[in-house]
């Protein structure tokens, strides 16, 4: 799954210095030419044999619909007055990706900075949550909607689902959710997505999700000799500094943007050059 992840990494950085640099020179494109594009770059890669599901670009309003699939005939544009949630994720020969990133490539409103803020605030929360093992999803959803709740916001799906590899991308038994009658609980080595988001009908969406892998917490006791449990992210893309607004996070949620920055930037560096490594290295400047 790491290695597909770096792959996945790779296709993305790749399409979005692309897009970006589209859309700086002025161009726009539709939602399906935005697909078709992602689509040719994770094809591009080594041990590609699909996408993971049908990929979801939404451009504006068509970005609040959660499982939107964007056709010819009504398909928006991107354009630079654009916010666009893009989930899309790869089927590789050593593993599957489901990944969603929300940006903008103009001026996002404040409104807009201010809820991806609290949206990644969730997400940040999730990430680095530490739970006795056998800890079921329900319990943990509601550390990812904590920031929204504030604000008297929320979103209508589950914050996370099990993924297998090479399978539908949404498996169980395990789900993140308030869906309390799901009791299996998280285990070391399962896979699951980490994917609150925002939704506001007519206007947009936002939505920001990795892949982790359960992994073991090194914490300095073990009450009742039980293992405790925290989240090892496997997706390696950037999330778009510009869209959070520094003043409502934390010093420590900021320094989590900094470390995950980097540890994109040390992962991709080695299997990218020219123009998408410099724009990786922008996108991942320390805040």
């Amino acid at each position: 799954m790491v290695e597909a992840h770096l792959r996945d990494g790779v296709a993305l950085v790749t399409f979005l210095a692309w897009l970006e640099a589209e859309v700086g020179a002025g161009r726009s494109l539709t939602e399906v030419e935005v697909d078709e594009r992602l689509t040719a770059l994770r094809a591009a890669q080594p041990g590609y044999r699909d996408t993971s599901f049908d990929t979801i670009a939404g451009a504006g309003p068509h970005g609040a619909i959660i499982h939107y699939r964007a056709e010819p005939a009504t398909a928006a544009r991107v354009g630079a007055d654009t916010l666009l949630l893009l989930d899309s994720g790869g089927q590789y020969d050593c593993g599957t990706t489901d990944v969603t990133r929300t940006m903008h490539f103009g001026t996002p409103s404040e409104h807009q900075r201010r809820c991806f803020t609290r949206v990644l605030r969730g997400h940040i929360a999730l990430d680095t949550a530490v739970y006795p093992e056998g800890t079921p999803g329900c319990a943990l959803d509601a550390l990812a909607r904590a920031p929204l709740w504030q604000l008297g916001l929320n979103y209508r799906h589950g914050t996370g689902h099990g993924v297998g590899a090479a399978l539908n991308v949404h498996e169980g038994p395990q789900s993140i959710s308030g869906r309390w009658h799901i009791t299996a609980g998280l285990a070391r080595g399962m896979v699951c997505s980490n994917e609150p988001g925002y939704y506001e009908d007519g206007a947009f969406g936002i939505r920001i999700e990795n892949l982790f892998v359960v992994t073991e917490a090194q914490t300095p006791f073990r009450f009742g000799g039980q293992e405790y449990l925290t989240a090892q992210p496997l997706t390696v893309v950037p999330i778009q500094k510009k869209m959070m607004v520094r003043e409502e996070m934390t010093a420590d949620e900021i320094a989590w943007v900094d470390a995950y920055h980097a540890k994109v930037l040390a992962a991709l560096t080695p299997r990218l050059s020219g123009r998408e490594l410099e724009w990786l290295k922008e996108a991942t400047l320390p805040l």
